[in-house]
C-alpha cells in the first residue's frame, strides 16, 4: 500500500499550501527592539569571573600607570583638600597575590575602598576583588596598609588539568577611592553608589600577562597516570579562533528541478564563532537575513503552490523564510510569527519563463525587499518592498531548508543556480556577491531549449496539417472502401509541401527527413501528447540501427535523431547522448554537452538520467562537485519510484539481478521463453510439481533471469498451484493477485480465504498480509496489529514496516498520538530485513537529522536511497538486454547497454563492462574515448561493498601501469590488502609476493590486516603469516599455489638454518626443485588417470548404447539438454548494500510488501 498522508507532519496547521492574505496597505515596519546587553554582575564578583572564564579573550599586554584625581570639595568641607589616597604596586604584573601598599588621609570618618576590575575583547569592567575598611579615629593622619590582592588562577596560571580554561584579558585596572561616612559613604552603600560620594580618588593599570607565558600552578596534587599522559597530550596546543562568516553557499552547481516532491535538503549548524552566535540568538524574534538564488524557470507552478526554497522547523511545520511558486508566477513568501500563527504574502510582479534571472530577497525585521534581475548582466526586472507590523519568529538552526520540492509540495519545473544565504545581514543587490557559476552550461542549457521550442513548433503545424488533411479526406469519402484500404495498407500519411523556408529545413534536416518517414495519423491528438509520442518514435527508430552487428558505427548519424528527440520530451534519447559525450563513444568526448544532456534527463526525470546525476554528484567526478545533499536529491527521485514500479505490470522493465560475466555457472542458468531450462521447467510445472509452478510464476512475473516479464502467464501458474497442489507460498502469491486484481478479476472474499489457508501453514508473509488485510480493508487496527506483531516474530521485514506506519500515524492500539522515534526504530528493522519503503525512511531521516536516534548524515542518506534506487526495473531491463546481448556474441550491442547502465552508478555494471573491455581491448579503443578498463574498476572499487577480485585488478593496474596511467606501488598495496582484508586468498599471496620483491609493508596496512607489527617484526615472520591465511582463506581441497609457497618458504627457512656450504646449498636447492616437480607430476598423473578411467567407462556405455561420446573438452557442446542447475532458486540478485545494509529487499527473499501494495514473491 501506497504511503499517502503519513510522513514526517504536515506543515503547520496541517496547511500544505497556506492562501496568501490579501495584500493591502500596511504600516510602517516595527522598529526591533533594543538590543538589550546583559545585566551587570554588581557585587558578585565570582559570578561575574564565572562568566569571563567563559569567553575566548586574545591575550594582549598592558601598561602600569599611575594618577591622582584631584576632588574639590564642597563649600563646607574646608578640611577636604587634605583628603588624599596614593596605592604602590610592588609587582607590576598581575600575580595569584600581588601586595599593594595603600597610603591615605582622612579628614573625617571615612570608608576606603579597594578594587580590581578586568577588561577583556567583549566585556569591559569585571570586578574580580573588593576590599574596604573604615577609619574613625586617626584622622588628619597619614595612614598606611598592606593590602595582599588576590586575583583568580585563570588570570594568572597558564591552562593545566584543573585549570582548563585561562583566560586572556586586556586591561586590569586598580582603583581606591575615599568616602566619609556622614556624606553618603557608609559601608552599607552598595559599590557604585559609593564610588559616586568619593573625595579623593586613585588607579593605575597593572600588566597583563599573556596565558601561554604564565607559570603552571602546584596544586599539591599527583595525578595519576594517565591522567597526566593524556594532558600532555594537549598540553602545548594554542587555541585557534575559527574562520568563520555569515555566508552560506547553499547550492553551487546547477540543480534540475523535476517538478516532484523531491529536493535538496540542506541542514545549518550553529555558529562556532560565539559572537555570531549570539548576534543570531539575539535576532530571533527580529530577523535580519538575505537570500539570493539563480532560477530557470520552464513553467509556472501546475499545483496550487511549487516549493522553491522554504524551512521546516523541528516539529516538521513551514518556518521563516518559505518561498513558493504560485500559479499565475507570483512569488508567495510565507513567515511564522512569534505569536505562533503564520503570515504570507503574494507578490505583485511574476518570474520570467525560460530566461535566467537572480532571485533576492531580504529581511529586515518587518520590512522584505524582493528583487528579480535578469540575465548574467543582472537587467533590472521587477522590484517591491513589503512592510509587516507583526514580528516573525526565525531560528535557522532549529530545522532543516529544503530547496525545490519534498513530501509536503512539488517543486518548481526548471533549474536553479548558485544559492547564497546571509544569515545575518540585510543587504542591497548591488552588495550581494552571487554570480551565475557554470556560465557556459547555463548558456547551454537556455539554448538546448530555444532550439526545443522551434522543434516543437515543427512538429506540432506538421503533424496538425497531416492530420486536418486526413479529416477533410474522411469528410469527403465517407464511404470510400478503396480509400480504407488504402489507409490501411499503403504507404503513411505525409505532408510534402512544408509550409517552413529552405533556411530553416536546412537547419533541422535530420527532424524533417524523420517526419516524412512517419505515419503521423495515428498520433495523439493532444497536441502536447502528440510531440512526445513522436519523439519515442524517432528515439525508437534511431535506436534499431544501433542494433546492427556495426551499430556502433551508426552513433555519429543517429546524434541528430536523439537530439530532435530529445527535444519532444522523450528523455531516454537525452540519457544517450549525455552518456555517448561523456564517454566519447563514437563521437568526440564534451564534458559541456554531457552535462547538458544529463540535466536535461533529470530534469524529465528520466531515471537512468538522475541517478547518472547523483552517483556522479555522490563520487565527485566528471567535473561534478562532490555534494551529498545534491545527490541525496536525485537518487530519493528514483528511489520514490522504485515500488511503484515494480507494483506496474506496463514498461521496459526487468528485475535487477547481480550477474557477473565471468561467472560461467550463473551464465549457464540464463534462459529465454524458448531455452531449454523454461522448457523443463515448464514441463515440470505441468506435471505438477509445485516448485517448478512457483520458480516459473516468479521468472514471469517479475521478468527474472532471462525470461521477458509476463504477468498475465504469471498469474496463470500462481492459480493453477495454489488450487491445484496446495503450496502455501502459491497459495498466498495466488491470494495477493486476488486482491489487487492484476491480470485478473479482483475477489476479495476467495483472497481472504486463501489467505488464511496460508497462514494457517505457518507461512509468515501471509499472517502479515491479513494485518495487511484489516488495517487496509476493515481499518480494524487492533486486529492488524495484533497480525504483525506476530509476522514480526516470525522474521517478516513488512511487518516491522508496518507496525512503524501504525506508530506514524498515531493509531496503534493503545499508545496516544504519533511516535516518530518508535516508528523509526520498526523501520530501521524493516530496513535490514531489506524493506524499501523502510529503507527510504531511513535514508530520510538521516538526510533530515530531525530524530535523534538518527543522526544526520548525509553521505548514509545517499547509500541507502542508492540502495533502492539501483533496483528500478527500467535499469534492469537495460542491464538485461546488455546481458542478452552478450549471451549472443553481439559485441557492439553488448558494449552499449553495458556502457549505459554502467554510467548511473551500479557496480555490476561497471566490472560488468571493464570484464568486456578486456576480453575485447580493440572494441574499447575503438570506439570508447576512455580508458575503459581503468575507469570502471576504478569506479567499481569505490562502491559498497565491492567485489574483491576488482581490488585485485586495481592492484594490477597500479603495479604494472596501464597505458596512460604510471605504476603506483603503494596503492598496489592498499588494494591487494583491501582485497585480503575481504577473505580473497589472492590478495594475501600479492602482498607475500610483493615482499618477496623486495616492497616494504607500511605499517598501517599490517594494522588494516591486524598483523601485530611487534610481533612479526621482519618480513619472514610477515610472509610466513601471510602464507598462512592465504592457505586458510584457499577454497581449493588439494595444494593450492598458497600451500606450495608456505611449504617453500618453510623448506628455506630450515635449509637455510642447517646448511651454510655454497656447494650444498647449491645441491640442496637442485634436489628440492626436484623432489617439488615429482610432486606436481604425480599429482597431475593422478587426475589424468581419473579422468582416462571415466571416459573409458563412458567409452563401454557408448559402445553397449551405440550412442557417440563427448571429449573432456567438448562435453559442453555435445550435451543436447543440459537439466536446470537448482531449477527452483533464483540465483544471487543482490546489488551492493549500503553501509549497514539493507539485505536483499523483500522480491529477491520471496517476500511481499504488504504493508504497500503487496507483490507475489520474487
Amino acid at each position: 500500500m501506497q504511503r499517502r498522508g503519513a510522513g514526517l507532519g504536515w506543515p503547520r496547521q496541517q496547511q500544505q499550501q497556506p492562501p496568501p492574505p490579501a495584500v493591502g496597505a500596511r504600516a510602517a515596519a516595527m522598529a526591533p527592539p533594543s538590543g538589550g546587553v546583559p545585566p551587570g554582575l554588581g557585587g558578585r564578583p565570582a559570578c561575574a569571573l564565572l562568566l569571563l572564564c567563559y569567553l575566548n579573550f586574545v591575550p594582549s599586554l598592558g601598561r602600569q600607570t599611575a594618577l591622582t584625581t584631584s576632588v574639590i570639595p564642597k563649600a563646607e568641607q574646608s578640611v577636604a583638600y587634605k583628603d588624599f589616597i596614593y596605592f604602590t604596586v610592588f609587582e607590576g604584573n598581575v600575580r595569584n597575590v600581588s601586595e599593594v601598599s595603600v597610603e591615605y588621609l582622612c579628614s573625617q570618618p571615612c570608608v576606603v575602598n579597594l578594587e580590581a576590575v578586568v577588561s577583556s575583547e567583549f566585556r569591559s569592567s569585571i570586578p574580580v576583588y573588593k576590599k574596604r575598611w573604615k577609619n574613625e579615629k586617626h584622622l588628619h593622619t597619614s595612614r598606611t596598609q598592606i593590602v595582599h590582592v588576590k586575583f583568580p588562577s585563570i588570570m594568572v596560571y597558564r591552562d593545566d588539568y584543573f585549570i582548563r580554561h585561562s583566560i586572556s584579558v586586556s586591561a586590569v585596572i586598580l582603583r581606591a577611592w575615599i568616602t566619609h561616612k556622614h556624606s553618603g559613604g557608609d559601608s552599607s552603600v552598595k559599590w557604585d553608589e559609593n564610588f559616586l560620594h568619593a573625595v579623593a580618588k586613585n588607579y593605575t593599570l597593572l600588566k597583563t600577562v599573556p596565558p601561554f607565558e604564565r607559570p603552571f600552578k602546584d596544586h599539591q596534587v599527583c595525578l595519576e597516570w594517565n591522567m597526566d599522559y593524556i594532558w600532555n597530550l594537549r598540553a602545548n596546543r594554542i587555541p585557534q579562533c575559527p574562520l568563520e562568516n555569515d555566508v552560506v553557499a547553499l547550492l553551487g552547481f546547477p540543480y534540475a528541478s523535476s517538478g516532484e516532491n523531491t529536493g535538496i535538503v540542506k541542514k545549518l549548524p550553529r555558529f562556532q564563532n560565539r559572537e555570531l552566535e549570539a548576534t543570531r540568538r539575539q535576532r530571533m524574534d527580529y530577523p535580519v537575513f538575505t537570500v539570493s538564488l539563480w532560477l530557470y524557470l520552464l513553467h509556472y507552478c501546475k499545483a496550487n503552490l511549487c516549493g522553491i526554497l522554504y524551512f521546516v522547523d523541528s516539529n516538521e511545520m513551514y518556518g521563516t523564510p518559505s518561498i513558493f511558486l504560485t500559479e499565475e508566477g507570483h512569488l508567495h513568501i510565507q513567515m511564522h510569527l512569534v505569536k505562533g500563527e503564520d503570515l504570507a504574502v503574494k507578490t505583485k510582479f511574476i518570474v520570467p519563463l525560460k530566461e535566467w534571472f537572480r532571485l533576492d530577497i531580504s529581511f529586515n525585521g518587518g520590512q522584505i525587499v524582493v528583487t528579480a534581475s535578469i540575465g548574467q548582466d543582472l537587467r533590472s526586472y521587477h522590484d517591491q518592498t513589503i512592510s509587516f507590523r507583526e514580528d516573525f519568529h526565525y531560528n535557522d538552526t532549529a530545522g532543516y531548508f529544503i530547496i525545490g520540492g519534498s513530501r509536503y509540495v512539488a517543486g518548481i519545473e526548471g533549474f536553479f543556480g548558485p544559492l547564497k544565504y546571509y544569515r545575518l545581514r540585510s543587504l542591497h543587490p548591488a552588495q550581494i556577491f552571487n554570480p551565475l557559476l557554470e556560465k557556459q552550461l547555463a548558456e547551454q542549457i537556455k539554448l538546448y531549449y530555444e532550439r526545443c521550442a522551434e522543434v516543437q513548433e515543427i512538429i506540432s503545424a506538421y503533424a496538425s496539417a497531416t492530420q486536418h488533411g486526413d479529416e477533410r479526406q474522411e469528410a469527403c469519402h465517407l464511404r470510400n472502401s478503396y480509400l480504407d484500404l488504402k489507409r490501411r495498407y499503403g504507404r503513411p500519411s505525409t505532408c510534402r509541401a512544408f509550409p517552413w523556408e529552405k533556411e530553416l529545413k536546412d537547419k533541422h534536416p535530420s527532424l524533417f527527413q524523420a517526419l516524412l518517414e512517419m505515419d503521423l495519423l495515428t498520433a495523439a491528438r493532444n497536441q502536447n501528447e502528440s510531440v512526445s509520442e513522436i519523439g519515442g518514435r524517432i528515439f525508437e527508430k534511431a535506436i534499431k540501427r544501433l542494433s546492427s552487428v556495426d551499430g556502433l558505427h551508426q552513433i555519429s548519424s543517429i546524434v541528430p535523431f536523439l537530439m530532435d528527440s530529445s527535444c519532444c520530451g522523450y528523455h531516454k534519447a537525452s540519457y544517450y547522448l549525455a552518456v555517448f559525450y561523456e564517454t566519447g563513444l563514437s563521437v568526440p568526448q564534451d564534458q559541456l554537452q554531457g552535462m547538458l544532456y544529463s540535466l536535461v534527463g533529470g530534469q524529465g526525470s528520466e531515471r537512468l538520467s538522475s541517478m547518472n546525476l547523483g552517483y556522479k554528484h555522490y563520487q565527485g567526478i566528471d567535473s561534478y562537485p562532490l555534494d551529498w545533499e545534491l545527490s541525496y536529491a536525485y537518487y530519493s527521485n528514483i528511489a520514490t519510484k522504485t515500488p511503484l514500479d515494480q507494483h506496474t505490470l506496463q514498461g521496459d522493465q526487468a528485475y535487477v539481478e547481480t550477474i557477473r560475466l565471468k561467472d560461467d555457472e550463473i551464465l549457464k542458468v540464463q534462459t529465454k521463453e524458448d531455452g531449454d531450462i523454461f522448457m523443463w521447467l515448464k514441463h515440470e510445472a505441468t506435471r505438477g510439481n509445485a516448485a517448478a509452478q512457483q520458480r516459473l510464476a516468479q521468472m514471469l512475473f517479475w521478468g527474472q533471469q532471462g525470461v521477458a516479464k509476463n504477468p498475465e502467464a504469471a498469474i496463470e501458474w500462481y492459480a493453477k498451484g495454489a488450487l491445484e497442489t496446495g503450496d502455501p507460498a502459491l497459495i498466498y502469491d495466488y491470494a495477493i493477485v486476488l486482491f489487487k486484481g492484476q491480470g485478473v478479476k479482483k475477489n476479495r472474499r476467495l483472497a481472504l480465504e486463501l489467505m488464511k489457508k496460508a497462514a494457517s501453514k505457518g507461512l509468515h508473509q501471509a499472517v502479515n498480509g491479513l494485518g495487511w488485510y484489516y488495517h487496509k480493508f476493515k481499518k480494524n487496527y487492533a486486529k492488524a496489529a495484533k497480525y504483525w506483531l506476530k509476522a514480526e516474530d516470525m522474521g517478516n521485514p513488512d511487518a516491522s514496516y508496518n507496525l512503524g506506519v501504525l506508530y506514524l500515524d498515531g493509531v496503534f492500539p493503545g499508545v496516544p498520538g504519533r511516535n516518530q522515534t518508535l516508528a523509526g526504530e520498526y523501520f530501521h528493522k524493516a530496513a535490514q530485513g531489506g524493506h524499501m519503503e523502510g529503507t527510504l525512511w531511513c535514508s530520510l531521516y538521516y538526510i533530515t537529522g530531525n530524530l535523534e536516534t538518527f543522526p544526520r548524515d548525509p553521505e548514509k542518506a545517499v547509500v541507502w536511497a542508492k540502495h533502492v534506487a539501483e533496483k528500478n526495473g527500467y535499469l534492469g531491463h537495460v542491464i538485461r538486454k546488455g546481458l542478452n546481448a552478450y549471451l549472443e556474441g553481439s559485441w557492439h550491442e553488448a558494449l552499449l547497454y553495458y556502457v549505459l547502465a554502467a554510467e548511473t552508478g551500479i557496480e555490476v555494471s561497471q566490472t560488468n563492462l571493464a570484464h568486456i573491455c578486456e576480453e575485447r581491448p580493440d572494441l574499447a579503443r575503438r570506439y570508447l574515448g576512455v580508458n575503459c578498463v581503468w575507469r570502471y574498476y576504478n569506479f567499481s572499487v569505490f562502491q559498497i561493498d565491492a567485489p574483491s577480485f576488482a581490488y585485485l585488478k586495481m592492484g594490477d593496474l597500479y603495479y604494472y601501469g596501464h597505458q596512460n596511467q604510471s605504476q603506483d606501488l603503494e596503492l598496489s598495496v592498499q588494494m591487494y590488502a583491501q582485497a585480503a582484508l575481504d577473505g580473497d586468498s589472492q590478495g594475501f599471496f600479492n602482498l607475500a609476493l610483493l615482499i618477496e620483491e623486495g616492497a616494504i609493508i607500511p605499517n598501517h596496512i599490517l594494522d588494516f590486516l591486524e598483523i601485530d607489527s611487534t610481533i612479526h617484526s621482519n618480513n619472514i615472520s610477515i610472509l610466513r603469516e601471510l602464507y598462512e591465511r592465504c592457505w586458510s582463506h584457499s577454497n581449493e581441497e588439494s595444494f593450492s599455489p598458497c600451500s606450495l609457497a608456505w611449504l617453500y618458504l618453510h623448506v628455506r627457512l630450515v635449509w637455510g638454518a642447517v646448511l651454510h656450504s655454497a656447494l650444498v646449498y647449491f645441491l640442496g636447492t637442485f634436489l628440492l626443485s626436484v623432489w617439488i616437480a615429482w610432486i606436481v607430476q604425480y599429482f597431475q598423473s593422478v587426475s589424468v588417470n581419473e579422468v582416462s578411467t571415466k571416459i573409458t567407462v563412458k567409452c563401454h556405455k557408448a559402445v553397449l548404447m551405440k550412442k557417440p561420446v563427448a571429449l573432456p573438452s567438448e562435453r559442453f557442446k555435445a550435451s543436447s539438454s543440459p537439466a536446470p542447475a537448482r531449477a527452483a532458486s533464483d540465483p544471487a540478485t543482490s546489488a551492493a548494500s549500503p553501509a549497514v545494509p539493507p539485505a536483499a529487499d523483500a522480491s529477491a527473499r520471496d517476500q511481499p510488501t504488504a504493508a504497500t501494495t503487496p507483490e507475489p514473491r520474487g
